[in-house]
C-alpha cells in the first residue's frame, strides 16, 4: 500500500478496526448574526470508505469539511478522527486529514516537487523522496516536477492540490469539488487515484456537484440541506429505496386513450400517442410487469418494441431535496 506509513498501519492494529476514520456527534455551527450553518450533525465513517456528501449550494457541505478540518470553530459537539479528539488531540488528529478545497492555495513561484514536499514538512514528517515521487506519479506530475506552479496549466494545477494533500499519508481525505473546471481526462485520472487510495485503506468524503461521479464511485451518499442531514444510506440502498423504473412501450398503431381494462396500471400516453409509458417504483418487487403485458395481449394492443430506463442518483436527489422542509426521509 504505497501510501500508507507504517506507523499508520500500527495505529491501526492498536486502534481496532471498528473505530470510525470520522465520528461526528452533535455538531452545530451558529454565527453571531444568529443562522446556523449545521445543525446537529452526527455521522460515523467507517476506515476505507468513500462517503459522498451531497447538497445545493449554501445547504452547509463546505462549512461541515471546514469543521472537521479545524479551519472553522464548532458552537458545539465533537469530532473524533481515528479515535483522536479534534479539539483535545488537534494535532494528533489533524495529522491523519488530507484537504482538497476548491480554492488553490500554492506558492506561484514555487516548483511541484518543493511544493508537495513542503506540504509534508509543515506536518512534521521527515523527508520521503520515495513517498513524492510515487504521488507525483500516480498524478501525472512526475515530468511537471521541476515546473514552477505559475506555469500549470488549471488541471495540472488541481493535481498539485490533490498531491499536497497526500504528501503527509493522510488516513482521512476530503475533496470538495475536486474535478470543478477540469478535462474530462483529469477527472477520469482523479477517480480512479481516489479508487486506489480507498482499496489501500483510505477514508475519503468528496462533495461534487457531478452527480453521475457520485453514483459512480461512492460506498454512501449523504444529503445535507439547510445544514442538516436529509438521510445517509448505502448507495444501491439508496437506489433500490426511491429509485425508479420506466417501461416505454412502442405500440404498432397510435391511440388517444388508454383502454378500460389497463387504467390500474397508471399508465401514460406519450405525446404522440404511439408509446404508453409505465413508471414503477424500483423497491417494490410486485411491479406486475407481466401482469402489464399479459393484459396487453388480451386488449389486443400490438407491442412493436419495448424499452427501460432506471432513475439516476441525480433524479432521486433533486427529488429528495426538493421535498417540504419538514418532510421525513426514512431508508430501509
Amino acid at each position: 500500500m504505497p501510501f500508507q506509513s507504517d506507523a499508520d498501519k500500527n495505529t491501526e492494529r492498536t486502534s481496532g478496526a471498528s473505530t470510525p476514520a470520522l465520528k461526528i456527534s452533535n455538531l452545530s455551527k451558529c454565527y453571531v448574526a444568529g443562522s446556523k450553518a449545521l445543525d446537529n450533525i452526527n455521522l460515523s465513517i467507517p476506515s476505507g470508505e468513500i462517503f459522498a456528501l451531497l447538497g445545493q449550494n449554501g445547504a452547509g457541505k463546505t462549512t461541515l469539511i471546514n469543521t472537521i478540518c479545524g479551519i472553522v470553530k464548532p458552537t458545539e459537539g465533537r469530532i473524533c478522527i481515528a479515535g483522536h479528539d479534534l479539539q483535545n488531540q488537534y494535532r494528533a488528529a489533524r495529522s491523519l486529514i488530507g484537504l482538497v478545497p476548491q480554492e488553490f492555495g500554492v506558492d506561484a513561484f514555487m516548483t511541484v516537487s518543493a511544493t508537495v514536499a513542503l506540504s509534508r514538512g509543515l506536518f512534521g514528517k521527515a523527508p520521503n523522496r520515495p513517498h513524492i515521487e510515487r504521488v507525483l506519479r500516480s498524478l501525472s506530475l512526475w515530468e511537471k516536477r521541476d515546473a514552477k506552479i505559475m506555469t500549470l496549466s488549471g488541471g495540472m494545477k488541481r493535481r498539485v492540490m490533490i498531491a499536497k494533500a497526500l504528501a503527509h499519508e493522510p488516513r482521512l481525505l476530503f475533496l470538495d469539488e475536486p474535478t470543478a473546471g477540469v478535462d474530462v481526462a483529469l477527472r477520469d485520472d482523479t477517480w480512479r487515484l481516489v479508487s486506489s487510495l480507498r482499496d489501500q485503506g483510505v477514508t475519503i468524503l468528496l462533495t461534487t456537484h457531478y452527480l453521475d461521479e457520485a453514483e459512480r464511485i461512492a460506498d454512501r451518499i449523504g444529503i445535507i440541506q439547510r445544514g442538516k442531514f436529509l438521510l445517509t444510506a448505502d448507495k444501491n440502498v439508496l437506489m433500490r429505496r426511491f429509485g425508479k423504473k420506466k417501461l416505454t412501450i412502442q405500440l404498432e398503431q397510435q391511440i388517444s386513450e388508454i383502454p378500460s381494462q389497463l387504467t390500474k396500471f397508471s399508465l401514460q400516453i406519450d405525446s404522440l400517442g404511439w408509446a404508453l409509458v409505465y413508471t414503477y417504483d424500483e423497491s417494490n418487487e410486485d411491479n406486475r410487469f407481466f401482469d402489464l403485458m399479459d393484459m396487453l395481449r388480451m386488449s389486443r394492443i400490438g407491442v412493436k418494441d419495448f424499452s427501460t430506463s432506471q432513475s439516476s442518483l441525480e433524479d432521486i436527489f433533486l427529488s429528495l431535496t426538493s421535498r417540504p422542509s419538514n418532510s421525513s426521509i426514512s431508508v430501509c
